[in-house]
């Protein structure tokens, strides 16, 4: 089956990026330059690609600059709203409360569909925000979501989650693999939050692995956490 409505999306772009100072001193991160352009724009380029029209970047630290550099998103072939956390709640809200303030956008009139949820720090050329992997979790409506997972890279050695044989993560296994930042989520996993509730991510993922609502896949292709200067410069030199 085919969804009828192009799929929505948010890209978490809130965070403060501290392991990153200096040079988020005066830049968000997801601003920094990645081989020539803005990280983000990597994600909206993909997102559009895939027929994603509307998008919400939710934003707190030099949240100002977001609308200054994206502009309403036209120029992307996107309809961009601005989720600003610093300037309706005087902070982040962490992963879970960003998507519950921003669910209106994402799932208007309580839409079932999936939305892409991926973090702005995280590149991944090549990644395809399909239309085929909408149509897969559809055929799953009991999933809260599904995750995309990436081998453990040095700085994360013991990874997030399993892989089971039935495409469930799963919290304890002998193979364990980290979370790439991006997935497809419904909106049912946060409707429970009051929006403007400071809240993370990582309980309602592992509450959904208890209820087995939680798949996870694999990504075979690169994937960066742009977590540290000496990350974002290597990605530069390559």
């Amino acid at each position: 089956m085919s969804l009828q409505a192009p799929p929505r999306a948010i890209v978490l772009a809130a965070g403060r990026g501290e392991r990153m100072r200096p040079l988020t001193d005066t830049c968000p991160k997801p601003l920094l330059v990645v081989q020539g352009r803005p990280l983000i724009e990597w994600h909206l380029d993909a997102l559009a690609a895939a027929g994603v029209r509307e998008v919400v970047v939710n934003t707190d630290w030099l949240e100002d600059q977001f609308p200054a550099v994206l502009g309403d998103g036209s120029r992307f072939g996107l309809n961009i709203r601005y989720s600003m956390e610093g300037r309706d709640h005087g902070g982040a809200l962490e992963t879970a409360g960003g998507i519950a303030k921003a669910l209106p956008w994402l799932a208007p009139q309580h839409d079932t569909a999936p939305f892409w949820v991926v973090s702005g720090d995280v590149f991944l050329p090549g990644f395809d925000f399909s239309t085929a992997a909408l149509d897969e979790m559809a055929a799953h409506p009991e999933r809260l979501a599904e995750l995309w997972m990436v081998p453990n890279a040095p700085h994360h050695p013991r990874g997030d989650y399993g892989i089971g044989p039935d495409g469930l993560a799963l919290a304890h296994a002998p193979q364990r693999y980290t979370w790439a930042s991006v997935g497809l989520f419904r909106a049912a996993m946060f409707s429970d939050i009051v929006p403007g509730t400071r809240m993370p991510l990582r309980p309602r993922l592992d509450a959904a692995i208890g209820a087995r609502r939680l798949g996870a896949r694999l990504w075979h292709g690169a994937w960066t956490d742009v977590g540290t200067p000496e990350r974002l410069a290597a990605l530069n030199q390559g």
